[in-house]
C-alpha cells in the first residue's frame, strides 16, 4: 500500500490543529518523501511525544511517551536527528493536550508485555 509523503502528512498536521484553534508550527523538515515524523505536544509546561511505529499486529500506530521537560526533548529530539537526519518534528501546543494525529494511539502496554519487551530486546 502507497503511504502519502512526509511533508504532505505533517501540513495536513498543521492544517487540522490550526483549524481547530491550537497553535502548530514545523520544528525541523527531513526528507520530503520518506522521513518518519515526530508529533511533540505542549501544553502549558507539559511536553509529551508521539512516534510513529510499527505495532505488533503488523500495522502502523502512534505511541505517546512523556512527560518531558524542555531539556529533555530537547536532548532526545537531537539524539534522533544524529541518528536519522531525515526526521521531521512538528510541534503542537493545545491547551487541550490534542495532537491531532493522522491514526490510531497504541494503548499503554501492560507490565506483562514490557516485561517480555524488556526479556527479548537484546536477542
Amino acid at each position: 500500500m502507497a503511504r502519502l509523503k512526509t511533508e504532505i502528512r505533517a501540513t495536513a498536521l498543521l492544517r487540522r490543529a490550526q483549524g481547530a484553534g491550537a497553535f502548530a508550527a514545523v520544528l525541523r523538515r527531513g526528507d520530503p518523501d520518506a522521513g518518519a515524523l515526530w508529533v511533540v505536544t505542549r501544553q502549558g509546561g507539559i511536553l509529551h511525544r508521539y512516534v510513529e511505529q510499527m505495532s505488533m499486529s503488523g500495522g502502523r500506530e502512534w505511541f505517546r511517551d512523556g512527560p518531558f521537560t524542555e531539556d529533555e526533548q530537547t536532548l532526545r529530539i537531537n539524539k534522533a536527528v544524529d541518528r536519522d537526519p531525515d526526521l521531521w518534528i512538528v510541534e503542537v501546543e493545545d491547551s487541550q493536550g490534542r495532537a491531532f494525529l493522522d491514526g490510531d494511539i497504541a494503548k499503554p502496554e501492560t507490565a506483562v508485555e514490557a516485561a517480555a519487551k524488556a526479556l527479548f530486546r537484546g536477542r
